[in-house]
């Protein structure tokens, strides 16, 4: 079995499935690179590479996992089989009898699907982090969670800096409960963040969101130009990573269509799931932990069992703005939050919670180190 892309979602799909087959996972990365928590990625890149960016030979469960660093080239379906260039150039074939894509999106400098040696994740954490550092003023662009995680953890890590939030909407987060973005407003406010509603941001012909930049930000809306030493471009204009794919099994943006069941529709034995996979408008599978109905899924395919289907939330939910120095607010899809305490971060939630039972036993690193 082959699962293409171990990003969040395929990990734990990597996870779970190699509990009852052989697995093969393809990586672009040498570890887990979380697309999760930008704000804190940017602001607290120590914090965050400690429970974000972690090393597959660090997870117990993916001893069982052949990992192949390298990226996708093709995918012969009938065949049963892609192709992958490794850093080296050299291509290679894998095999599949089941293949699940979980390649993911690009969007922004902090989801990327170039091959990157763990140097050049370290370096991509640091150049960001001291960019903004550099800035007296930060000008955030994007109405989501993205924008608003960002925005908050950039004034409490420097609350001299001027921080302005631009979105086109009359509120943040059009996509999450009322309550939920009455909550965020009200703490972004707090920390300091001017909010700047009804501002849709003229994006230039070719830009991709891919760096921080400091030109003159021009506005569709009409207001007068903004200039600030840093822009941080946060708006959501996501890009499957699925070039690799033949263009009939995609819809018209790229995306991989399913059924209810994460199959692709007429190709036997290929699954997807993630942001890649076109479940439903939020592409949600991938923050509803579908990697466990998708296993599920996989292995009735073999046996000839009932297979479940996918029923998507209507709102967004989980975490928007990261810990913050009084603990960490999970938004439940009707907008109320769960607020973790400060001291239960390193004590229970990242150790007891997501490292043991989430990903069923990570390694610390010196552990790995040391042999």
């Amino acid at each position: 079995m082959v699962i293409a892309g171990l990003g969040d979602t395929g990990v734990l799909t990597a996870i779970r499935l190699a509990r009852r087959f052989d697995v093969v996972g393809i990586s672009v990365n040498p570890g887990l690179v979380s697309g999760q928590e930008l704000g804190t990625r940017l602001a607290r890149p120590d914090d965050w590479a400690r429970n974000y960016w972690i090393g597959f030979d660090r997870f117990r469960e993916l001893d069982r996992v052949r990992t192949v660093h390298g990226t996708l080239t093709g995918a012969d379906l009938s065949a049963r089989t892609v192709g992958v260039r490794d850093a080296d150039g050299n291509v290679r074939v894998e095999p599949y009898d089941a293949l699940v894509i979980s390649t993911g999106v690009t969007n922004g400098f902090w989801r990327r699907a170039v091959l990157q040696s763990a140097g050049d994740v370290d370096a991509g954490l640091r150049d960001a982090h001291e960019r903004l550092g550099s800035a007296r003023s930060v000008a955030v662009i994007g109405g989501g969670a993205a924008a608003a995680g960002s925005a908050v953890n950039i004034a409490l890590r420097w609350p001299d800096t001027r921080v302005e939030l631009y979105y086109p909407g009359e509120h943040l987060l059009p996509q999450h409960h009322r309550r939920a973005r009455q909550r965020v407003e009200a703490r972004l406010a707090a920390a300091g963040v001017t909010l700047h509603p009804g501002h849709r941001a003229v994006v230039p012909d070719g830009f991709d969101c891919a760096a921080i930049t400091s030109d003159d930000v021009h506005w569709a809306t009409g207001q007068p130009p903004v200039r600030a030493d840093a822009v941080l471009w946060t708006i959501g204009r996501v890009r499957p990573n699925t070039d690799w794919l033949p263009a009939e099994i995609l819809d018209e943006r790229g995306f991989v269509p399913v059924t209810p069941a994460l199959q692709v529709p007429g190709h036997d034995g290929v699954f997807a799931v993630g942001d890649v996979a076109a479940t439903d408008p939020l592409r949600s599978s991938a923050r509803n932990r579908a990697d466990g109905l998708l296993a599920r899924n996989v292995a009735a395919y073999f046996t000839g069992g009932r297979m479940r289907g996918y029923r998507p939330p209507t709102s967004r939910w989980g975490s928007v703005l990261g810990v913050q120095p009084d603990g960490l607010e999970v938004f439940a899809p009707n907008g109320f939050a769960f607020r973790f305490p400060a001291w239960s971060i390193e004590r229970v939630l990242q150790p007891w919670i997501v490292r043991r039972g989430i990903y069923r036993g990570v390694r610390d690193q010196d552990t790995v180190i040391n042999g």
